[in-house]
């Protein structure tokens, strides 16, 4: 047994399909009294619903969240909290909202309660994103974690199978770098092998029958203990890669995470076989990267960054990027080898044993 620190991360978690309705008693169990609920565009009718759920106790909507948390959003929704005396904010959707009430509590401190309704897994971490200037920066800060996520399968119902599958292995790519992390540690381990088999477990299902409860269930609560591994341990080479995509070239989150995790996992195999292993073992295939790139593939995930509007001509300098403020990992970064990763990530080849 190795050496390690564990701390764990305190927050509240109510989970179960119906538990939307004790949202109200949630709020009071915060101290709050007046809440901004938010939401993507697209999102808009599940935030008035929530603020109609809080009648009184809602102070309004703030419904332009968007990927990787432009700050001039986030200083926009700050000022609004301020301006209609909120004292706590209600994310409901995806990690774009969550981001979002991560934004305002970071300079505000008002506590936020998430709603997640995909598997992106960012209400169970003090991790931040705020992009300025084309780059994404990131940062830890206990302030931001939601104090409260309720999570209610049946709110994931809605979300379309293309979405939920990569969404899903998103959540894998969270528990994935948790058993290679710098920082890692048994109780995380056994968190992360336990989501990656429930994950894998439940999307060909999801797949097989979009509306059924059981398998929402299940994908939820492998979500859940994904997004604990993230908030517990340190990111490494897929992390900064997908921030660097996203931040600074406008790729989709969820798809972007399912596209580079194999061949992050690739890159990284030789220098952490115990972590392969337990990877492989989770989604019972012959090895990490392959398993993940053939769950994609027999899902119908995009597996090509050319596919999801990358250009051939970004590949240089999205190197160079992922070559500065590098995150710990297994294996020093080498930019020929990262070079190559981007590439056979752009054209979607199957990676090696």
């Amino acid at each position: 047994m190795k050496n390690f620190i564990y701390n764990g991360q305190a927050g509240r978690v109510i989970f179960g399909a119906g538990s939307l309705q004790h949202l109200a008693r949630e709020i009071d169990t915060l101290g709050a009294r007046k809440a901004l609920v938010l939401s993507t565009p697209e999102q808009r009718g599940s935030a008035d619903m929530v603020a109609d759920l809080l009648g009184s106790r809602a102070a309004g909507v703030f419904d332009r969240a968007v990927m990787h948390v432009p700050i001039e959003t986030a200083r926009e929704a700050r000022e609004l909290a301020r301006q209609l005396g909120a004292d706590c904010a209600v994310a409901i959707g995806g990690g774009s909202t969550t981001g979002l009430g991560k934004a305002i509590a970071l300079d505000s401190g008002l506590p936020v309660l998430a709603i997640p309704t995909t598997y992106a897994g960012s209400e169970m971490t003090p991790i931040y994103g705020i992009t300025e200037d084309g780059l994404k920066k990131t940062g830890k800060d206990v302030r931001v974690l939601p104090r409260t996520v309720i999570y209610d399968p049946a709110l994931t119902l809605g979300l379309p199978v293309g979405m939920s599958i990569t969404s899903g292995i998103n959540a894998i790519a969270h528990a994935a770098e948790g058993l290679y992390a710098v920082d890692s540690n048994p109780v995380m381990d056994l968190m992360a092998g336990e989501g990656i088999a429930a994950m894998g477990r439940a999307l060909p299902a999801i797949k097989n029958a979009a509306d059924d409860l059981t398998a929402r269930s299940d994908a939820l609560y492998a979500a859940w203990l994904c997004g604990t591994v993230l908030g517990n341990v340190g990111m490494a080479l897929h992390h900064k890669l997908c921030h660097t995509l996203g931040g600074s070239f406008k790729l989709p989150h969820a798809e972007t995470h399912t596209i580079v995790l194999p061949h992050a996992l690739a890159y990284n195999a030789a220098a952490a076989p115990q972590a392969m292993l337990a990877i492989a073992a989770a989604l019972q295939a012959g090895s990490a990267a392959q398993g993940v790139f053939d769950l994609a593939t027999t899902l119908g995930a995009p597996v090509a960054l050319r596919d999801i509007g990358m250009k051939q001509a970004d590949i240089d300098a999205a190197c160079d990027i992922a070559m500065h403020n590098q995150y710990a990992n297994p294996r020093p970064l080498e930019r020929a080898a990262i070079r190559r990763l981007l590439q056979d990530a752009f054209e979607g080849a199957r990676p090696g044993t």
